[in-house]
């Protein structure tokens, strides 16, 4: 056991130098921060002036809007659409480059499982995603704090647990998708087309009535991540992201395993 983590920690370590020594990653990280905060201000703004002109046309007669929440919830729905975009950056050369480069097969044929190797390889640019998306928390809570009554800690925190989560489960499949190409670009496409499906696939399930339309229901990655902006902590979008994440290791753990197969007959 402790030389298999010692193999992933070693996978990881290589994979967190390989992105903070990239040009590329630091361009998707402005990127990132830049749309972000223009998003944030955008929201913050429409949404208090809203709430003030809502205020102003119907005083004390009806309930008053909850901003912060509102703001919260509307910024963590467009980040989750907007990360579509950016994590099949990240995970296009996860095994693409390593095919391009020639090493895949050392990879494959060297005495570290294909299981440490894909586990270390998704912590490594899970953790990268999760530097850029922390300074998100910092202006979050420095424009919510004016807020009356205060946002509870662990509903932003919640939500971005499932931006986080969101993350994983696509990056899980962009690996996958990346290690049966060597071409980033292919990698980037594939992995957005088929993340932009699972990501809709809640609208075929309205169109489908009875256990069809539960099934697709349950396999929409928006409608767990929507669970978890909205401070609900629900087990089974847990057990859901889980899963993915689990089954997305996997398939590429196989994948390289039928590379390992091919080599040695």
């Amino acid at each position: 056991m402790q030389i298999i983590l010692a193999n992933i920690m070693a996978i990881y370590r290589k994979e967190l130098q390989s992105y903070f020594a990239s040009p590329l990653a630091y361009a998707i990280a402005g990127v990132f921060w830049f749309v972000a905060g223009c998003i944030f201000m955008t929201i913050l703004l429409g949404t208090v002036n809203q709430a003030a002109e809502y205020d102003r046309m119907y005083g004390a007669t009806v309930p008053p809007i909850d901003v912060a929440n509102l703001v919260l919830q509307s910024f963590l729905n467009v980040m989750g659409s907007f990360s579509l975009f950016v994590l099949p950056m990240l995970s296009m050369g996860l095994y693409a480059d390593e095919r391009k480069r020639g090493t895949l097969e050392l990879l494959a044929t060297s005495p570290i499982t294909n299981w440490a190797v894909s586990v270390g390889k998704l912590l490594g640019v899970l953790t990268f995603f999760t530097a850029i998306v922390m300074p998100m928390l910092a202006y979050e809570a420095i424009a919510l704090s004016a807020a009356d009554p205060p946002v509870p800690p662990a509903v932003p925190l919640l939500g971005h647990l499932g931006l986080i989560l969101l993350a994983a489960s696509v990056l899980s499949l962009g690996m996958f998708i990346s290690s049966l190409t060597d071409s980033n670009v292919l990698a980037a496409i594939f992995t957005f087309v088929a993340v932009l499906l699972l990501w809709m696939i809640d609208l075929f399930a309205g169109m489908w009535g009875g256990w069809v339309g539960a099934v697709f229901s349950y396999l929409s990655l928006l409608k767990h991540y929507n669970n978890l902006v909205q401070g609900i902590l629900d087990s089974s979008s847990l057990i859901f992201f889980a899963t993915f994440i689990v089954l997305g290791v996997f398939l590429t753990a196989q994948s390289i395993d039928a590379l390992r197969f091919q080599r040695s007959s």
